[in-house]
């Protein structure tokens, strides 16, 4: 249901774009994961006033009707505008508009270690697309092949600029990205 690597980060994303984040631990259990989301989203309706959620759910049902159903119980609206977009669309969007992303796992046959940590480019998202034709895994990671982390945006007010880190090989096609050091930087 959540994504981890390197979730530590997502504390300058919050500052980056400006907003507060509320930081739950969760035991990722399927069953505790969702009691533990609720907890999340009760107490940021009662800290900070909101009465809805945009959710980022490209595929997996799961997610968004576990989402919409805690919402619902919450009484908040929910909004997924990326459900079912074209995933190589998606993908190519999201280097054209401005995201800067970076690949902080692979957990498939077929994307290479050299990613990891790399700003993709849009050479780098059309090799992606070509290699998930090819091999059969979703362009967009949807499947969990991989992990993101978006370190620059266009909403951003700063940008995360990763200055140390270490790959590390799991297993035969599992690689992750270890980020040593980080920190936000104006933009210029």
């Amino acid at each position: 249901m959540f994504h981890f690597p390197c979730v530590d980060v997502t504390r300058l994303q919050a500052e980056a774009f400006g907003l507060p984040q509320i930081f739950v631990e969760t035991s990722g259990l399927k069953n505790q994961e969702l009691d533990d989301l609720k907890r999340a989203l009760a107490e940021t309706k009662a800290k900070f006033g909101i009465d809805g959620v945009v959710a980022g759910a490209l595929l997996s049902d799961y997610q968004r009707m576990n989402i919409a159903l805690i919402c619902e119980e919450l009484g908040l609206r929910t909004y997924t505008p990326l459900w079912r977009k074209n995933q190589e669309n998606y993908m190519r969007e999201l280097v054209r508009y401005g995201f800067k992303i970076v690949i902080t796992s692979i957990s498939v046959y077929g994307l290479s270690p050299r990613l990891l940590g790399k700003i993709l480019t849009e050479d780098d998202v059309e090799d992606i697309i070509r290699k998930a034709r090819e091999i059969g895994f979703n362009p967009a990671f949807e499947g969990g092949e991989a992990e993101t982390l978006v370190v620059d945006a266009p909403l951003f007010k700063k940008k995360i600029v990763i200055e140390n880190f270490e790959i590390v090989r799991e297993n035969v096609y599992s690689w992750r990205l270890i980020i040593k050091s980080v920190r936000l930087v104006d933009k210029v």
